[in-house]
């Protein structure tokens, strides 16, 4: 933080982990966080499902084949992954480690399996957890994005209560009544990396 308070520069290495239940709003935090604060590594998850119209290789996810996420669980060449609606995710581990090795803060944002599996290879990641106002405002976000059947939604729904209910696994809980508070928050504890502040 600059001596006004307010965020400057990121310039301390810390590998952040933003986790929370789906439709709570993680992507619109990460977004607003990276326009602001480029300087700030975002890793780009690897997945064995085809692109969306729209998506990019390489920006939005890395688009591989079964054989090739296979052989990056062989290598050890994943932090975490996981199996979603019938396909897989995964953070790659190497650009991971070259950013944090170059001082580079890093900004992972997983769900709670995976962010469990980064705990277990990286002890002293920061686990942030984003949480909704409340339940009713959860469900009234996930019903609202008009782009889901009411099926899946209530899959969604029965997933976010044993997400929301392992809160107490995570270092940080931030509450998300307002993006700009939120990211300040996170530039505040991706900033606190070199003193080993929680």
């Amino acid at each position: 933080m600059t001596t006004d308070g307010s965020p400057g520069r990121v310039n301390k290495p810390r590998l952040l982990v933003l986790s929370g239940p789906s439709g709570v709003g993680k992507s619109t935090v990460v977004r607003e966080l990276r326009a602001h604060h480029p300087e700030v590594w975002l890793s780009v998850s690897v997945t064995t499902r085809f692109p969306r119209p729209a998506e990019i290789d390489g920006i939005h996810y890395h688009f591989v084949s079964e054989a090739a996420f296979d052989a990056l669980i062989a290598e050890n060449g994943l932090l975490e992954w996981a199996t979603f609606a019938g396909h897989r995710y995964g953070t790659p581990r190497a650009p991971v480690e070259r950013c944090l090795a170059a001082d580079v803060p890093v900004l992972l944002e997983i769900e709670l399996h995976g962010a469990r599996q980064v705990r277990t290879w990286m002890n002293d990641a920061l686990l942030v957890f984003l949480a909704p106002p409340s339940w009713d405002e959860l469900v009234r976000r996930l019903a609202g994005r008009g782009t889901e059947d009411p099926e899946l939604i209530e899959k969604r729904l029965v997933t976010a209560r044993e997400e929301l209910a392992a809160e107490e696994e995570f270092d940080v809980t931030l509450v998300n009544t307002s993006v700009q508070d939120v990211v300040m928050r996170l530039l505040t504890l991706l900033q606190a990396g070199a003193t080993g502040e929680r």
